[in-house]
Formats: C-alpha cells, structure tokens, sequence
C-alpha cells in the first residue's frame, strides 16, 4: 500500500510503501477510494493540534470498499461502500459515553491524528465507527460530508431553529450547509474574508440571500450564527449580529484567541457555544435527512501524492468547495471519479 506520512508536524508529508495492514478484532480493512482533505488535517500537519501519534497518515474523510473484516465485525460485507469519520472509537465507559454523548468521550481515538487515516490506498477503522454511505453520489462528492457535512449539521442543530442564519467562513461546511439550510425555509447569510469576491458569488449561487465581508454588518439581525472560520476574532463580530436571545456555534476544534470584548455583546441573553467532535447519531440523523435535499459537493480533485498541495490550496483559501484526494490504487474504483474536477 502507498501512504502519505506525517512524521514531523510542520514538515512536508512523505509517500511510503507500507504491507497492508490485517483487520484486528473488531476492525475492517478497506480498499479507500477518496479521502477529503479537511482544515482539520491542516491543524494536524501544522502543529496546532499538539498530540498526534507520530507517525500518522492525516485523513478522516475516508471512503471506500470493504475488502476483509476481522473477529466479532457484524454488519459489514466485502465491497461494501463504507464511510469512516473523525471520531474513531470511544471507550463506552467514562460518564459522557453513558449519557450519550460519545463526543466527549474520555477516551477516544480520533482517525488520522491518533490512529491512522485515509491519505493512504488502504486503511483499517473500528467498524462500530464506520456506517454504509447511501447512493447517488460518487466516491469524491461524498467523502466531504464525513466531516465537513456532519460537523456542519451539528452545529446547525446546535444553532437553533432561527430563521436567519449566518456562516462565517465560506469553505467545505459552508457549502454543503448552505445547501441543505436553504432547502429547509432558512436565510443564509455569508461572511468571507474582504475581497473575496469569489467565495461571495459562491455562496450566491449557491442559495445564500446575502454575502459580504465578515467585518461587515450584515443587512439584517441574525437569529444565530456558526463559526467555521478558525478565527477567534470572528467572535465579538458574531455576537454584534445576532439578535436578543440568538446564539453564536464555533464549530471547529482549533481557533485562535478570542478577544476581549464588552459584556453588552453577550448580553440580553445571547449564548456562545462550541461543537465538539460528533456521534454516531449525528451521522445517522444527517445522511437521513439527504434524501430530502438536493445537494451537489463542488470538489477539487488530487492525486494522493499530492496532498500537501492540496493542504497547501486549503491553507491559502484558494478552494472552492473542498479538496478531496484519489486515493485508489491503480485499476480499484478509479471508474468513481469520473467527470470529477482535478486540480
């Protein structure tokens, strides 16, 4: 098998060759096909999230096909497409994973940061963490949603049932968000960095009422808002633009400082709040709801050793969408990818 390695954080990734690995107990061996390239392996490969298990192939956005299964694995048969996420595995016994809530697990193993992920052409995962991927959409416009998709509608549950909703930060999660928001009666309102004109048309077309800068005021009060962007100073500026009572989601598990900023922001009841990681539940709930929306992931493709230019692409906002690397080996499910875009 060829994998993409991370040995150092901050320091390129590296092509190896490396045996297939053997499912253990419990675990499934697949074939990957894709793997989207999500801002949270940026964090990884930069450093900014401090204790991977070195040395780690990134990548949780994993699609593929079942080629063997280990001891005590149900539910699962060769060449099914399967789908595995952030959350690897959990440990079932510490006081948040009784009360259901696997996300804040004690515990947990998390796919390419403490166990190894999918930047690689085959990868093994706990199948009581993998879930079968519904039809209608290619390996490549799928593996977005593992992440970007479930984290997104998270936090969009996790917003409310506000009318008028504002993204901050226009990239895979705002995307797919959109899309799915629009389809259920909300206002989408986007913020992009200044200038980028691009990323507002995006977000035009894609259904959004209004996109503007996430500096600016938006042109009218917000019933909540969701944080995509990793900027601690996006913050203050949220909270100016939601209404009495509305609530401001940061959804990614890495940002910078937040400021200081004057009570009156939080005031009159307004909430703050962070999305940790996700459940099997969520992923249940999410794809779901799928066959209720029209949805369509635009996607920049990459051949597996070129990750880091896809990394690259990420980190300097130069994507549409999201990056999704071709991970299959020569002659396996390379037929999926057909009239995908490649960068």
């Amino acid at each position: 098998m060829r994998a993409m390695v991370l040995e150092r954080p901050g320091t390129p990734l590296v092509l190896r060759e490396r045996a297939v690995p053997r499912p253990g107990p419990g675990e499934v061996l697949l074939a990957v096909s894709a793997c989207g390239v999500c801002r949270t392996d940026l964090h990884v490969v930069d450093g900014e999230l401090t204790h991977p298990v070195l040395p780690v192939v990134p990548g949780h956005e994993i699609v593929g096909r079942v080629l063997a299964v280990g001891d005590g694995v149900t539910g699962f048969h060769s060449g099914q497409r399967i789908g595995v996420p952030w959350l690897g595995s959990t440990c079932g016994t510490c006081p948040y994973c009784r009360d259901g809530r696997e996300n804040l697990c004690d515990a947990p193993r998390f796919t390419g940061y403490t166990r190894d992920g999918g930047y690689a052409t085959h990868a093994v995962a706990d199948h009581r963490f993998c879930f079968p991927l519904p039809d209608g959409m290619d390996d490549a416009a799928i593996a977005p949603l593992l992440c970007a998709g479930l984290i997104g509608w998270r936090s969009y549950r996790m917003a409310g049932e506000g009318r008028v909703l504002g993204l901050y930060g226009f990239g895979a999660a705002a995307h797919i968000l959109t899309q799915v928001a629009v389809q259920q009666g909300r206002r989408v309102l986007a913020f992009t960095r200044r200038g980028d004109d691009a990323s507002q048309a995006f977000a035009r077309s894609l259904g959004a009422a209004w996109a503007g800068a996430a500096d600016e005021a938006p042109p009218e009060p917000l019933d909540a808002a969701i944080i995509f962007a990793p900027v601690g100073a996006l913050v203050p500026a949220a909270l100016a633009a939601v209404r009495k009572g509305g609530r401001v989601v940061c959804a990614g598990i890495h940002m910078s400082d937040i400021p200081t900023f004057p009570y009156a922001l939080l005031w009159e009841e307004r909430q703050l709040v962070s999305v940790a990681n996700l459940t099997r539940a969520d992923a249940r709930e999410f794809f779901g709801v799928l066959p209720s929306v029209t949805l369509a992931t635009e996607v920049t493709l990459y051949p597996l050793a070129r990750a880091d230019d896809a990394l690259a692409d990420l980190r300097a906002g130069r994507l549409q969408g999201a990056a999704v690397l071709d991970c299959a080996a020569p002659g396996e499910n390379s037929s999926e990818f057909n009239g995908r875009r490649s960068a």
